[in-house]
């Protein structure tokens, strides 16, 4: 079976047959899902690939340079409130989200850099209360300035925002191409599955690059990867810049996708979640963070069907399906931490630090004892 599966790997044809399936099955899911869902399983599609972009973004803090982050939704709102600010008639701006997409990114890259600059000798537990910190303190801000002057307009949150526009093409609009229908959310879909796929492409680019590696160096051993000549204290800032830009990008698109956002959509359940996809698919691997992502952006919504088959098997609601749904949630991600440790799709060297003996597990503590100190 292995020897099969090594062959395929190898088989050029039958890669490129697997791409171009996949690339069948993008373009056509939205009218699938739309057909057999229903519209509403649409929208959770163009969630789940904001879900994909956030998730990848904080994969390059926690996944390869391990740095645990957690208020990387900070980003996410800090992006989102500049789309929001600049487009919408809170101020009377209306710029285009040409130019709004790359401030955005800009400005959550700046506030990545104003985090990461006096955490750089934190690491493990210590970094993520600081970062926890971080987040809910951006979120009270979001929340209270509102008073002397109004910015953010408080808990109330920014409306009437503006939807995402291109030129005289509007996403938000139904539009029709060789005799097929676009609604609104499935041209959404389509500019969402292009960023993502920008971002996992930069995100690869990145892995295999003297920046990657230098970020897995300092995952592995800090004080041995700044004895081997890298600035440590840059690539770590840097760490943090690309992960927030990505997040800061993935806030912009959920503004104008929303049209309304409020501190609310920012809070620390939104953080802990992202964690969990990149926890949950196997950190540091492209692939399995995508997965984690989908998985528990979906897997939430599914399990909302549980009081309607409740009623299918035993002719009543037995348990509240609000709270059922979030306890099988919950148990879900607790059998599969305790089986697949590693994630669903771990990264080569993970697998290998998992399934490594006493000796190296000792030499890892050791190692991360001289980085604290």
């Amino acid at each position: 079976m292995i020897e099969r599966w090594q062959k395929w790997r190898h088989d050029r044809r039958a890669v490129w047959a697997t791409y171009i399936a996949l690339a069948v099955l993008l373009a056509a899911l939205p009218f699938l899902t739309g057909e057999v869902l229903g519209r509403g399983w649409v929208r959770i599609l163009d969630f789940t690939l904001l879900y994909v972009m956030l998730a990848l973004g904080l994969n390059i803090v926690v996944g390869y340079a391990g740095l645990l982050d957690l208020g990387y939704i900070a980003f996410y709102a800090v992006g989102a409130y500049v789309y929001a600010l600049l487009a919408s008639p809170h101020f009377g701006l209306h710029l285009p989200f040409w130019a709004l997409l790359p401030i955005g990114a800009g400005i959550a890259a700046v506030f990545g850099i104003l985090l990461g600059a006096p955490t750089l000798r934190l690491r493990g537990d210590y970094l993520a209360i600081v970062t926890l910190g971080f987040g809910e303190i951006i979120r009270i801000f979001l929340n209270n300035l509102n008073a002397p002057v109004n910015i953010t307009n408080g808990p109330q949150g920014v409306n009437l925002i503006d939807p995402i526009a291109f030129g005289g093409f509007s996403f938000s609009q139904t539009h029709t191409l060789f005799g097929l229908s676009f609604p609104g959310i499935y041209t959404y879909y389509y500019l969402f599955l292009a960023l993502a796929l920008l971002i996992i492409f930069v995100s690869l680019r990145l892995q295999n690059s003297r920046i990657g590696r230098a970020w897995v160096a300092i995952r592995e051993d800090e004080v041995a990867a700044e004895a081997m000549g890298i600035n440590t204290r840059n690539i770590k800032l840097l760490a943090f810049a690309m992960g927030a830009s990505f997040a800061g990008i993935s806030g912009g698109l959920f503004a104008g996708f929303q049209g309304f956002i409020s501190p609310e959509s920012f809070n620390l359940f939104e953080s802990i979640i992202v964690l969990c996809m990149i926890v949950l698919g196997g950190m540091g691997n492209i692939a399995g963070v995508i997965l984690g992502a989908v998985l528990l952006t979906i897997f939430p919504e599914a399990l909302r069907y549980i009081g309607e088959l409740q009623n299918y098997l035993f002719g009543r609601i037995l348990a509240d399906p609000a709270d059922l749904r979030m306890l099988i949630f919950g148990l879900a991600l607790v059998l599969i931490m305790i089986f697949r440790p590693a994630g669903l799709l771990p990264s080569v060297r993970r697998r290998q630090e998992f399934g490594s003996d006493a000796s190296v597990l000792a030499q890892e503590q050791a190692s991360l004892y001289d980085a604290r100190r």
